[in-house]
């Protein structure tokens, strides 16, 4: 058997932190705007630009920063953030085929 690298571990701290999966899937689709990521996730502004700037301090978002008036600014997956689509997709077929609703209100109400 292997043995479990520290890498891994760090990895599952990373994409497990509170929301981060759900930044991600969001952002799957294409560059996002902070107010489109906003009106699409049910979490805090303050919370979702905290998770955006660690995330952009892993290298797995990047933010665009263009010179209009007003200034236009889109998150996008990195290369890096790319290369998670497989392992998000997989997470989100395993969850459609084995976690119920009400497996999560049972956790949530505890």
């Amino acid at each position: 058997m292997e043995e479990l690298c520290p890498r891994f571990e760090n990895a599952m701290q990373l994409v497990s932190k509170r929301w981060v999966g759900l930044i991600l899937f969001d952002l799957l689709e294409g560059k996002k705007r902070f107010s489109e990521m906003e009106a699409d996730l049910p979490i805090s502004g303050r919370l979702l630009s905290d998770r955006l700037k660690m995330l952009e301090q892993e290298d797995i978002v990047e933010r665009n920063i263009y010179s209009e008036f007003p200034v236009r600014i889109e998150y996008s997956l990195s290369v890096k953030g790319k290369a998670l689509e497989p392992v998000i997709r997989e997470i989100q077929r395993w969850a459609e085929d084995w976690v119920t609703l009400e497996n999560q209100t049972e956790k949530e109400v505890k």
